[in-house]
């Protein structure tokens, strides 16, 4: 029996679908009625880029919306991204909306935030960025589960620095807020209350530039909700994606 409807996740910088592993295995178990895509994008994980994909936040924005739709098949879906994959999805819902041919009713943003553009601490996490691409092994086998298993060794180092590159430089940043600000449905903003990376604040400021989100805190959780709080995060979104599919019947 096909899923009514869908939701597509997708992970962050130098990260894989591995890192939904846990929050995916719970998904399968408790929702069939609603499928869980989690795709690597291109040039990340086991997916190769392709020539013409460009490593910038707006090509990996029209390819997100064009696998979306393909995947989708005229079915409701719901597009979450974790980390920069938010600015992915932030890029991906104003390429739909340009489109107008999108069946997309819900942007989850988990962990993602900003759109204040820092010149020192944003020169300092591209240093920090550069070094990890420099200094990682070539193989897996040096390191353990889970790392090994996430996808920062298997990176394209184009594509990998490119995103980065991109996504700390002045205008992409100073450009969040009007991507959210014109978001054209309801949104939802999840953060850790324990994020280091992402502190929650940021969240909460990028949140707030859309009249149609909902912003929710994961107690005792970190950056990496999908691993460390699975079922809580799971139970957050059922119930997020129900309140949408009775305010919007046709989903």
């Amino acid at each position: 029996m096909t899923a009514d409807r869908l939701l597509i996740a997708v992970h962050g910088w130098l990260l894989s679908k591995q890192v939904w592993a846990p929050f995916a295995d719970g998904w399968a178990r408790q929702h069939r009625e609603i499928e869980l895509w989690c795709p690597d994008l291109p040039g990340f994980g086991d997916a190769p880029r392709p020539s013409g994909l460009l490593p910038n936040l707006a090509s990996y924005g029209r390819w997100l919306a064009e696998a979306a739709s393909e995947r989708a098949q005229g079915r409701p879906f719901v597009l979450m991204g974790h980390s920069l994959g938010g600015s992915v999805v932030l890029h991906a819902e104003a390429e739909l909306r340009r489109q107008q041919r999108s069946n997309l009713y819900g942007v989850v943003q988990l962990a993602a935030g900003g759109g204040i553009y820092q010149p020192r601490p944003f020169r300092r996490l591209r240093g920090i960025g550069n070094l990890i691409l420099e200094l990682r092994p070539d193989g897996l086998g040096r390191w353990p589960a889970p790392i090994g298993s996430l996808g920062p060794f298997k990176a394209e180092h184009r594509a990998a620095r490119g995103l980065l590159v991109n996504s700390t430089c002045r205008g992409a940043v100073r450009e969040l807020p009007g991507l959210v600000a014109e978001l054209g449905v309801n949104n939802l903003w999840i953060s850790g209350d324990k994020d280091q990376v992402m502190e929650p604040g940021y969240v909460r400021h990028l949140a707030a530039y859309s009249p149609y989100h909902d912003y929710r805190e994961l107690s005792s959780c970190g950056h990496l909700a999908m691993r460390e709080q699975p079922d809580q995060l799971r139970r957050m979104l059922i119930e997020w994606m129900a309140d949408q599919s009775r305010a919007n019947p046709r989903s």
